[in-house]
């Protein structure tokens, strides 16, 4: 499938992106190089006007209310939110509709019954098409958005999300060499689960901590990043260290790459070789490798050490999540009942629950209408006020910096990883 996004490279934009290109070997950034800045731009105006904006219209008296640090962590989410259902949606429908990557993924025997030669590692290793090349550069712009983010508020965003940032990130660019082009539609779904991560943080924000939408948000989000990134993200894991196996043990002298163009709307870009004349036999698919040919052992090792990297911090942060989600929900349902029944009889509710302490009416006027962690990033649960606050009570906030940084390990728990 050629490149379905309706935008053509900008001739000036790509002759200022070749000689990067050419210098770190990615012969197709130059022809994506505007989808991936059309992302980074867009989510730094949705994080730095879009969302302050919509959040005050829609929750006049919460948003404005936040201090400077959770506001911002609002807006992230926000971006989080908006990428996430974005580029999934983009994903499947990629993976549903490009015919060319779809004959990537057949097995031997399956590409022998339908007369297509060679085997199908080659083509998911060195392959290309354009629809799979957009989908890297939107990636690829929501994670340059997400370093820059890290780095410039390194102090509370922390390591471990600098960590994902920077692999994720090196994933995705190595899909313009291309590189194992044909499984960046199958890693973005990783996002999937974030929708529910993002919820889960907002019903915190919005003073429903403990209630039954975030309780069943809660079961839909472990339920999707279970399937998501550890089921589905594990298998595909292994079948992209095995097509890089057989890669490496493949005895061939690598042929001169020549970039060719499958974007027909910039015909006019005069990228070299873009009108040259494959071999006989040799399919679209394996324009910028027209023969098999090994590759470098650092770009194997550099690949699946991101992909190890990412692995490794979604099984740490399902359990995490699972400890938080366990402790955050016990005993609520019970609660809620228990409350609903001193409504119904017309007592008053004076006392909330704080991270499973009960306050009285004359603590409440001491405690910020949010009571959070320091704890920032993409679904990191914060500790709130589990149980009858409504919008818009307000406080000096005296306990916010301190209860986060008595409970910023569980306030971390949920983080945005992306999966690639």
């Amino acid at each position: 499938m050629h490149d379905p996004f309706p935008i053509p490279p900008p001739p000036l934009l790509v002759r200022l992106t070749t000689p990067l290109a050419e210098r770190l070997s990615l012969p197709t950034l130059p022809i994506h190089i505007h989808e991936l800045l059309f992302a980074a731009i867009s989510y730094h105006l949705i994080c730095t006007y879009l969302s302050p904006f919509l959040s005050s219209y829609f929750f006049p008296r919460t948003y404005p209310s936040l201090n400077t640090r959770t506001k911002l962590n609002w807006d992230v989410h926000v971006v989080s939110l908006v990428q996430s259902l974005f580029v999934c949606a983009t994903a499947l429908w990629v993976i549903w509709c490009d015919e060319e990557r779809t004959s990537m993924g057949l097995t031997d025997g399956e590409r022998a019954s339908l007369g297509l030669e060679g085997e199908g590692w080659r083509e998911r290793v060195w392959g290309y098409t354009g629809a799979g090349g957009m989908i890297q550069g939107f990636a690829a712009g929501y994670f340059l958005w997400d370093l820059q983010i890290c780095l410039r508020h390194m102090s509370v965003f922390g390591v471990g999300l600098l960590m994902h940032a920077v692999a994720a990130l090196v994933v995705f660019s190595l899909g313009f060499r291309p590189f194992v082009n044909y499984y960046g539609p199958t890693f973005i779904l990783y996002e999937l689960s974030s929708p529910f991560l993002n919820f889960h943080w907002f019903f915190d924000k919005l003073h429903m901590t403990g209630s039954r939408p975030q309780w069943y948000n809660g079961i839909l989000l472990l339920a999707s990043f279970f399937a998501c990134r550890l089921l589905w993200g594990t298998y595909q894991s292994l079948r992209v260290y095995q097509d890089c196996w057989a890669a490496l043990h493949v005895s061939t002298n690598p042929p001169p790459v020549v970039i060719f163009n499958l974007n027909p709307a910039s015909s006019t870009l005069n990228i070299p070789g873009k009108d040259a004349a494959l071999p006989t036999g040799i399919p679209d698919l394996m324009r910028y490798h027209p023969s098999p040919t090994d590759i470098p052992t650092w770009l194997a090792l550099t690949y699946l050490g991101s992909n190890v990297v990412l692995n490794t911090l979604n099984f740490y942060w399902f359990g995490k999540m699972i400890e938080t989600v366990r402790k955050r929900f016990r005993g609520a349902p019970k609660a809620e009942e228990e409350e609903e029944e001193v409504r119904k009889k017309g007592e008053e509710v004076v006392g909330v629950v704080v991270e499973g302490v009960e306050l009285d009416g004359s603590v409440l006027d001491e405690v910020d209408g949010e009571v959070e962690g320091e704890g920032m990033g993409e679904g990191r649960m914060n500790g709130g006020v589990n149980g009858g606050l409504k919008e818009g009570r307000s406080g000096n906030g005296k306990m916010e910096e301190d209860d986060g940084h008595r409970n910023q390990d569980e306030n971390r728990a949920l983080l945005s990883p992306c999966i690639k």
